[in-house]
């Protein structure tokens, strides 16, 4: 028999860049109103191998506030914004520069969380794999099409189960489901995703996409392994494509250390698809690390003159970073 939770587990992230925040989120209340507040500053020097100038000092920051209160009758009413900065040269690190930013609004109660904003990542978030450690970034690990920014959506948890769906403006779908077991020192991790999108290709063109995608993932103590495959078709009024890929990694924390490896291994219609990424990260006091990773990206897809993905760097990239 399956109950629904409180609408305290119905949780949801509306920021979807690499930087995750390591603390839990400071609050305050002001009458009925919890305010929360996390954040994080990481100052970074960049190595490019294909780019002009092949070291780059630069800054990345993220911010994310929360304000929520509950109902007589028991609902949640919760305000999310996450803002996200990131200075100029920081291509490696597949960042938007400048200044970017998501806000989302939600109801919630024992049968879920409905929302409305910027939701365009909120079903990536609950079912993509473990980011890598540190610095590391692996590239083409998600599909090729994207939501519009603004949707509807809604998250449940149901016993171990996880269910998310969204519906942008447009009127892509984006919906998944997670279940998470632990069995003694040892935890089980499956997820599901299924998509429909938009993608702009290297050379412009336009293309539908239909993604699905799936991710297991083993937690064994302090180490982690997990395994995604999917597939991905393209639809154009000019040529289509068919992608599917699998990516792999591990991880482990040994003390104050935290090392990962992931590998990416793909084909669009007969075109190699390649990615590699190496991560540490040392914690040297509560909410500050020291950050490495080293990055590889390799992917020139063609199909019948259309230029679908034209990705050739590699980089290294040495932070320190400071989590609120």
């Amino acid at each position: 028999m399956i109950v629904a939770t409180p609408a305290a587990a119905q949780d949801f992230s509306i920021n979807y860049e690499r930087l995750s925040f390591m603390e839990e989120p400071m609050a305050t209340e002001i009458g009925d109103v919890t305010l929360l507040l996390s954040g994080i500053l990481d100052t970074m020097v960049t190595y490019d191998e294909s780019a002009e100038h092949d070291i780059d000092t630069g800054l990345v920051g993220n911010l994310q506030i929360s304000a929520l209160t509950q109902l007589p009758n028991r609902w949640r009413i919760k305000l999310d914004y996450s803002g996200h900065y990131a200075s100029d040269d920081l291509s490696p690190m597949d960042l938007d520069e400048g200044y970017t930013d998501n806000v989302a609004f939600s109801i919630g109660g024992a049968w879920g969380s409905v929302l409305a904003g910027n939701l365009s990542g909120v079903v990536r978030e609950q079912t993509r794999r473990q980011r890598g450690a540190g610095n590391a970034f692996l590239a083409f690990d998600n599909a090729l099409g994207e939501l519009g920014d603004w949707g509807g959506g809604y998250v449940g948890r149901f016993g171990p189960w996880v269910v998310s769906g969204v519906v942008d403006g447009e009127g892509h779908v984006d919906l998944g489901t997670m279940v998470q077991r632990p069995f003694g020192a040892k935890d089980y991790r499956l997820t599901f995703r299924a998509t429909t999108g938009d993608y702009i290709a290297a050379d412009s063109s336009s293309f539908d996409t239909t993604y699905v995608g799936l991710v297991s993932e083993f937690i064994y103590g302090s180490s982690l392994f997990d395994l995604g495959v999917a597939c991905e078709w393209l639809e154009s009024e000019g040529p289509d494509a068919d992608r599917c890929y699998v990516s792999l990694g591990a991880s482990t924390k040994a003390g104050i250390m935290t090392l990962s490896i992931e590998g990416h291994l793909g084909r669009i219609s007969g075109n190699d698809e390649v990615s590699i990424a190496l991560g540490a990260q040392y914690d040297i006091a509560r909410g500050l690390s020291a950050n490495f990773g080293v990055n590889h990206a390799h992917s020139k897809a063609t199909v019948d003159d259309v230029q679908l993905t034209d990705t050739d760097e590699t980089s290294a990239i040495l932070s320190l970073r400071y989590s609120f």
